[in-house]
């Protein structure tokens, strides 16, 4: 007996999820470290972390190389993120 393994798409974000993916890539989002993975946006707690993390779990963001000594670093797009982004807000 053979199994087949299926490849599932993440899910398209919901209306909060995409304007997170945007301030990332705006650069205005960080990802602070420690007990518990955290995004801050524009310096402040993303309010919405049950979908922070259900970006970084689909793959969609994830940090960048550290800048220096710190505990955030800067959260940045995955391909499979810019995709997303790019099918939400096609070219006009």
């Amino acid at each position: 007996m053979s199994t087949t393994l299926q490849q599932v798409a993440a899910p398209v974000p919901s209306g909060r999820g995409l304007a997170i993916l945007r301030a990332v890539a705006a650069g205005r989002v960080r990802i602070a470290g420690g007990g518990e993975t955290r995004l801050l946006v524009d310096g402040i707690a993303c309010s919405d972390q049950f979908t922070a993390h259900l970006l970084l779990r689909d793959g969609l963001i994830e940090p960048a190389p550290p800048e220096g000594a710190g505990s955030t670093a800067p959260a940045q797009l995955t391909a499979a993120g810019r995709a997303v982004l790019a099918a939400a807000h096609p070219a006009a």
